[in-house]
């Protein structure tokens, strides 16, 4: 399997290569081997009108399948897509939207790819995310014998999956992750940076806490889950209502913001321990703001339990086409909100006639990662 995304961030193309099998009711994931590729500088603008639409799910389509033919043979390529709108109206998913057209990847590889995995799930009722908890229920079912376990993913949005025992696992966003900082760097650089790289210019500011204090009273975080959000809410347009500071401060200031948000939303769920990924993970200064913020929780890195901070999101794209390919559900409707589990996604096929393997007729109720493959 050939996983892809590109997050809100649209800081890379993220792609991973697993060996994925069933066995009973437990899924084995090998990691074989995962990267980032440069994402496309003429794209990194949301398209505008229909014809720029069109143009962007051209061309991420053609720069994901070249991405993925430079990781061949694979059986099946599974891709999350670039998210370029996500509706959300008093707490309602009424739509969602990625592009990056899978015809194309299908077409450079030759390979069979399975696509546009949030919308059934919305169309069902549901958030159509973070479908990260269908990876992280399954991962994670072993750690809960007595207390919640959380994974946390920090892109440019902030998402938990609380693992609870003997209960249904829930999953929201729980607001900003790199978002805000990142509109903060791309106009204090005037577009040429994109995020303050190993938090360089957070390190020097410090909290402003009357700027926290008023950012902490946006309504979306006492909102009850299943919830969803995005960069049509946390951008840099949503920074223009508080008071001008310095740059680092407000860096600083905006850290701190995430790691509380994050923080808070731990804590209310009991967690004994939060298993962390995604690229605010290499953000020292928000990992020791969150770290400060979460004791005595222990905060671990992904990379401990097997799947590589940076590489999770794609491993997740890699295991929905997994899913979906052996007709297994693969939505988790306690977290995402949807009225019951559904296959995911469209299937578009390869060189040849699609053959899909026998649909699996029982529940799978765990995930194993198995040791990672070396590969040259």
């Amino acid at each position: 399997m050939i996983g892809l995304i590109s997050g809100t961030s649209m800081d890379g193309i993220d792609v991973a290569v697993a060996d994925l099998s069933i066995n009973g009711d437990v899924v084995e994931l090998v990691p074989v081997q995962c990267a980032e590729h440069p994402f496309p500088k003429d794209l990194l603008e949301k398209p505008r009108d229909l014809a720029e639409v069109c143009a962007f799910d051209t061309s991420l389509g053609q720069a994901f399948g070249e991405v993925a033919a430079g990781y061949l043979p694979a059986d099946l390529i599974s891709s999350l897509g670039q998210t370029v709108h996500h509706e959300v109206q008093d707490g309602d998913c009424l739509g969602t939207l990625q592009l990056g057209q899978p015809a194309w990847i299908a077409e450079r590889t030759g390979v069979p790819v399975v696509a546009d995995l949030r919308v059934r799930d919305v169309a069902a009722g549901g958030q159509g995310a973070p479908l990260a908890s269908t990876l992280d229920a399954l991962w994670l079912a072993g750690m809960v014998e007595n207390a919640p376990a959380i994974a946390l993913n920090i892109g440019g949005i902030a998402n938990i999956t609380v693992v609870r025992p003997g209960s249904q696992p829930i999953a929201y966003d729980t607001g900003p992750g790199n978002a805000l900082m990142d509109a903060v760097m791309e106009v204090l650089s005037n577009g040429e940076r994109r995020q303050d790289t190993n938090g360089e210019f957070a390190r020097r500011g410090t909290v402003r806490e009357d700027v926290l204090k008023k950012l902490l009273t946006d309504p979306y975080y006492a909102k009850p889950w299943p919830k969803s959000t995005g960069k049509e809410h946390f951008n840099a347009e949503y920074l223009q209502g508080f008071p001008t500071v310095q740059a680092e401060d407000m860096l600083r200031t905006l850290a701190e913001l995430t790691a509380r948000t994050i923080a808070d939303a731990c804590r209310a769920h009991d967690a004994s321990t939060v298993v962390a990924s995604g690229g605010g993970m290499r953000n020292p200064v928000l990992v020791e703001a969150l770290t400060k913020a979460l004791d005595p929780i222990p905060l671990k890195i992904s990379d401990s339990l097997g799947l590589p901070r940076d590489g999770k999101e794609a491993y997740l794209a890699a295991l929905l086409g997994f899913l979906t390919w052996h007709g297994v559900a693969g939505n988790t409707p306690s977290a995402t909100g949807a009225s019951g589990p559904r296959l995911l996604g469209s299937i578009t096929p390869g060189d040849g006639p699609l053959r899909l393997p026998e649909p699996v007729t029982g529940p799978v109720t765990k995930l194993n990662v198995g040791d990672p493959k070396c590969v040259d």
